[in-house]
């Protein structure tokens, strides 16, 4: 599953940059987190570290893209190729 930054975002500015797969970026109002690059940190850490790092817990599993470890892996994979 992507993950999903919640309205009560305080744009603190601190899971943008730790985010292996740039899908966070600054939305018109509060950060956005792009469901086609989110692995959840998948391929590169162990959990999610924009919610280790969000001090006011606002990022939540986004239920509209439900994914499987294996998607998440297949995406990461994907992504690699296309960096590469």
């Amino acid at each position: 599953m992507s993950l999903k930054i919640l309205d009560t975002c305080v744009n603190c500015d601190v899971c943008e940059p730790v985010c292996p797969n740039k899908a966070i970026s600054l939305g018109e109002e509060f950060y956005v987190i792009d469901p086609a690059l989110c692995t959840e940190c998948i391929g590169h850490h162990d959990e999610p570290q924009c919610v280790v790092v969000c001090p006011v817990e606002c990022i939540i599993v986004d239920p509209v893209h439900a994914e499987t470890r294996e998607q998440l892996e297949d995406k990461y994979q994907h992504l690699m190729e296309t960096k590469g």
